[in-house]
């Protein structure tokens, strides 16, 4: 399979070129991607401070882990559903009525936080209510892409840039989140949430002259008929298979990681931390009075991952014609378990934050390159719902990787239950490289 990308001057391409931002010169792409950066740092504000919240309340990693468990139940129901939408109906209207149903639920969670009503039900509930929201936009969400460039020249150039958007917001706002939980709670990190929806809503709909794909309603079939059509496309080829497969181990048993980080910011690596604690929230030394000093490291953790995470996607996006992205996955899909292996091992907050930053990078070389991939294979009229059973597969596998990490830490700690998570994913990983190099050699 061969991608192509837009070479750069003399035919080669830098690491990140004057070509890595070319889908931006799409009036509907440059809008959404202002609009979603925005949208996207209010939402990881508002993860990074559940956790805090989570954890406040329970004191429990399997509590963390059972918050995303219940966000995974309505999306195995609704998942193939929501992909047919995609194809069926105008995408722009399935992700802007998800997206106004996202803002709903965090003004509520805000609203039950500030009056100090918050239980850990309630976290519950809401969690599911964004679970199923999120399976209906994502689909959507990635199918619109190719629409929003209008083919599929600059498509993957779009998808890498994607990535960088979904990073930068997630080097951003865990920092930002970590500030403001500090020194007012979490309820404010919620409020601004909520608002930066308005920016995606606003994005959504200055959108102009988007394509037919985008607005005819297919009616040719009927709703069951066309998810099996979809369901037969993803069986029937291997390679779809194989990068998901690798994607939904890595989601499984490596990614909890992220889940399990309050119990690692906030004491595996608190005793290391506690100069960083000092300079911010020391009494007269510190810049600002703390409610909640241990959100500090847990923010600049995440942060970290998040600007490896960019770093990743820029190269991603940079990547040459005749570039081997097979082999760039693979790369990225043994160094993220092996360096989540050093972070269970690590007791020095410092060291931690240099191997998030790798953890970052690599995690973006994985999936990235594998969402880029599983895009170009799809046709147009079936991209919906294979990317449907793409997010389904990994939105499964993550949210019962949370859930099983939560209760292995609650036993024998997270750090074992990260480090022997990273270590089955890694051999994994091996197992595919050695027994498909047809995938290490994908274009």
């Amino acid at each position: 399979m061969t991608i192509k990308s837009l070479p750069s001057s003399g035919g080669r391409a830098s690491v990140i070129g004057r070509g890595t931002f070319r889908a931006l010169r799409h009036r509907n792409y440059r809008v959404w991607f202002i609009g979603q950066t925005i949208s996207l740092i209010g939402t990881w504000m508002q993860t990074m401070a559940q956790q805090v919240l989570v954890y406040r309340l329970t004191g429990s990693a399997a509590a963390l882990g059972i918050v995303s468990f219940v966000g995974l139940i309505p999306v195995i129901p609704l998942s193939f559903w929501a992909g047919s939408l995609a194809d069926r109906y105008p995408k722009q209207k399935v992700v802007l009525f998800a997206q106004m149903g996202m803002m709903i639920q965090a003004i509520a969670l805000a609203l039950l936080t500030f009056l100090g009503m918050v239980e850990i039900w309630h976290v519950y509930l809401l969690s599911f209510l964004f679970g199923a929201l999120t399976a209906i936009d994502l689909p959507a969400r990635q199918a619109f892409t190719v629409d929003l460039v209008e083919g599929k020249e600059d498509l993957t150039n779009a998808i890498g840039l994607n990535s960088a958007m979904f990073n930068l917001a997630r080097a951003l706002g865990p920092a930002l989140a970590g500030m403001v939980v500090a020194a007012t709670g979490e309820a404010i990190a919620f409020f601004l949430n909520a608002a930066t929806f308005l920016a995606v809503i606003a994005s959504l709909l200055l959108m102009r002259n988007l394509p037919d794909s985008s607005h005819l309603l297919h009616q040719q079939s009927g709703t069951l008929r066309h998810m099996v059509e979809g369901m037969r496309f993803v069986f029937s080829n291997r390679s779809i298979g194989v990068l998901i497969s690798l994607v939904a181990v890595s989601a499984f048993l490596s990614m909890p990681f992220n889940t399990l980080m309050p119990v690692f910011g906030g004491e595996i690596l608190a005793a290391s931390a506690a100069p960083v604690i000092s300079l911010f929230c020391d009494g007269q030394r510190g810049w600002f009075q703390c409610q909640a000093p241990q959100a500090l490291p847990l923010g600049i953790l995440l942060t970290t991952v998040g600007i490896g995470a960019v770093i990743a996607a820029l190269v991603v996006a940079s990547l040459p014609t005749g570039a081997r992205r097979g082999r760039w996955l693979t790369f990225g899909n043994l160094a993220f378990s092996a360096l989540l292996l050093g972070f269970a091992l690590s007791r020095s907050f410092l060291v931690s934050v240099v191997i998030m930053l790798g953890t970052g990078f690599c995690f973006v070389l994985q999936n990235a390159l594998a969402n880029t991939l599983l895009q170009i294979a799809s046709p147009d009229d079936l991209r919906g719902r294979v990317m449907s059973f793409y997010t389904m597969t990994f939105q499964v596998t993550m949210r019962l990787g949370g859930l099983q990490a939560g209760l292995v830490a609650d036993w024998l700690g997270a750090p074992f239950s990260v480090g022997v998570g990273a270590l089955v994913s890694l051999f994994y990983g091996l197992f595919v490289a050695l027994r498909y190099p047809d995938v290490r050699e994908m274009k």
